[in-house]
């Protein structure tokens, strides 16, 4: 059994602040006893003002390099919920998961993933966003080991994509990460409902850290960070304010829920 602590943020512009904020609850985390931490989406950076400029770098950066002691220096597993890493062309970036060992002395980057689906809406009375016009999309499902757990990894607006997390199972996830900013607007309604959804229909355990709060300008952040059991239940989840919360992840419980209703044996082969 692992306990896995999700961090929930107010991230701005400001890089050094976030991580000073990122390198305290993690050192809290791991000092309750946290064997993995979880970031959401744009921890480090959260792009407020239209015409700012993204701080894109590669995994060598002085970014993740900084990450990679904040895991070290608490010898947890970090997972990074996603940066600005480099693209395609000079116009796009990949808004990139990294999964980071701190439990080796060198905190290796053991996975990275590269956000598939890009949120391009225009809702009437609500949010506008295109992030096509600077994101690359990522094209490979990635589900790797953390802390020895098989881990499925997606970003924010992926949840609405059900067969990416279907596939991700199909690879021997047993827990399934989304690190997000998901939106005030659609948040209210939409966010722990997907989640318990990707829950209820993959059995397995679903660890979402999200944004909250006013970052600055228009943009708003839902916040109700949440791990979702293969139940469906909800084992934590945080208040409306930055900090973490902590839960066990049993992998004997998944097992028991898949061989108590084993509907993923049940799949038609027609349905995938």
């Amino acid at each position: 059994m692992k306990n896995v602590a999700l961090v929930q943020l107010r991230s701005t512009m400001d890089v050094e602040a976030n991580l000073e904020v990122i390198q305290g609850f993690t050192r809290e985390a791991a000092n309750a006893g946290a064997h993995v931490v979880a970031l959401p989406e744009n921890a480090a950076f959260l792009k407020t003002d239209p015409h700012a400029t993204v701080p894109i770098q590669s995994l060598d950066g002085p970014i993740m390099s900084r990450f990679r002691d904040i895991a070290a220096e608490s010898g947890v597993w970090l997972m990074v919920g996603s940066f600005a890493a480099t693209g395609p062309d000079p116009e796009h970036y990949y808004n990139t998961t990294a999964v980071i060992d701190g439990t080796q002395s060198d905190a290796p980057i053991t996975a990275t993933y590269q956000k598939m689906h890009l949120f391009d809406i225009d809702i009437p009375g609500g949010e506008v966003q295109k992030e096509s016009a600077y994101i690359a999309p990522g094209s490979e499902l990635v589900c790797t080991p953390v802390a020895g757990i098989a881990t499925g990894l997606s970003i924010c607006y992926d949840l609405r994509f059900p067969k990416l997390y279907q596939g991700l199972v199909d690879m021997g996830a047993e827990m399934l990460t989304c690190p997000a900013a998901f939106t005030e607007y659609t948040g209210k309604e939409h966010w722990l409902a997907l989640l318990r959804a990707r829950a209820i229909e993959n059995q397995a355990y679903v660890v979402a850290p999200n944004q909250f709060g006013a970052h600055g300008g228009e943009r708003r952040s839902f916040g109700k960070s949440v791990i979702f059991d293969p139940w469906g239940i909800a084992i934590c989840i945080a208040s409306d304010r930055p900090g973490w919360v902590m839960a066990p992840i049993d992998l004997d419980y998944v097992r028991q829920v898949r061989a108590s209703l084993p509907c993923l044996q049940h799949r038609h082969p027609n349905v995938r």
